[in-house]
């Protein structure tokens, strides 16, 4: 399975728990924290659920929120 770096751009205050708990899933919490995962479609629920705090990278190419 292919890896997939997610990065923390935006704050978890004022967020509901479930998207802190999400985060917390992913092994962030911290703006600035990075974390690799593998792909799959348990990963693709989690980030679409915080799509609006993180930034996904896929290799070399660079798919983020604005």
């Amino acid at each position: 399975m292919a890896k997939v770096k997610i990065r923390q751009v935006r704050s978890s205050i004022g967020q509901s728990a479930r998207h802190r708990g999400t985060l917390r899933a992913l092994g962030l919490g911290k703006i600035g924290r990075t974390a690799e995962h593998s792909e799959g479609p348990e990963l693709a629920g989690m980030l679409r659920k915080v799509r609006h705090l993180v930034e996904i990278e896929n290799g070399n190419a660079s798919n983020s929120k604005n």
